[in-house]
């Protein structure tokens, strides 16, 4: 790799440094509460989530521990929205700097997502401290929550190099994402739990995992939850070839939004 192009680079790291906590800064810039909007708005939703789907609609009927998963598909889910749109909008709203300053282009988009990443790890340890008062008991699973992180990050990775590289060219690209994301968010077994779709249709279930983040999330409350046999997984209904469709999708996903993303870098100060 050349001189300047990589993050191992000390100017990159630093740039990259700034960008992050430059993001921060602006993200609660006038705020009373500031950072503790990043754990306050998850909270919010999972309330009014809570209280429709389990006093009003009764979903959590069968399902132990039915707040903790819901907080917790919550915070991923969250995490993927916040780092996909934040990703989608980097490089438009950073075209100052691109015009003034020649360094990868790829940095600004990263900078977004760490800032969610960093979000998404202050509220997973207010889902664990909720998960204790809800009487979980952890085993040494709940480090498997770390590679699960990893692969929902270079999904949204993915997703966000892509969008953003559209963006430029296409302002509509916004409008079109935040669409997918509402329908997404209904396909996704989040607010409601994926045994209830079992129930009704064994093939819903099984196209649902085509998603990764239902892969993810699914497999983040099984190892939280202290292996509850009542979150169903892929594996537990899937013992073929198709179990690699979820991975199949992230390993597409990254590197065809990288290669996009690099191709289309080289006139993004010019497009801007």
């Amino acid at each position: 790799m050349r001189k300047g192009v990589g993050l191992l680079d000390r100017k990159n790291r630093i740039l990259l440094r700034e960008l992050v906590v430059t993001d921060f800064k602006l993200r609660y810039q006038g705020s009373v509460l500031g950072y503790i909007w990043s754990v306050l708005k998850p909270l919010f939703l999972f309330a009014i989530l809570y209280v429709v789907f389990v006093y009003v609609l009764r979903m959590d009927r069968g399902v132990p521990h039915f707040a903790v998963t819901l907080l917790l598909g919550i915070v991923l889910w969250s995490f993927f929205t916040e780092a996909t749109s934040n990703g989608l909008g980097s490089i438009v709203n950073r075209g100052d700097l691109i015009r003034k300053l020649n360094f990868p282009k790829y940095i600004i988009v990263i900078s977004g997502t760490i800032s969610s990443l960093i979000n998404l790890g202050i509220n997973l340890l207010v889902v664990m401290l909720f998960a204790l008062m809800n009487g979980v008991e952890f085993t040494w699973y709940i480090f498997l929550i770390i590679p699960l992180v990893a692969e929902l990050y270079i999904f949204a990775m993915g997703i966000a190099l892509l969008l953003s590289a559209l963006n430029v060219k296409f302002r509509d690209t916004g409008y079109i994402w935040e669409i997918l994301l509402q329908a997404a968010f209904y396909a996704t077994p989040i607010i409601y739990p994926l045994q209830m779709v079992l129930e009704r249709s064994r093939v819903a279930a099984e196209f649902l995992f085509i998603n990764p983040v239902t892969q993810i999330i699914q497999d983040a409350r099984y190892v939280m939850i202290s292996q509850d046999s009542s979150i169903v997984r892929i594996a537990d209904l899937i013992s073929d070839w198709r179990l690699l469709i979820p991975g199949g999708i992230i390993v597409v996903t990254i590197v065809f939004g990288s290669w996009y993303f690099s191709k289309k870098s080289r006139f993004f100060a010019e497009d801007i």
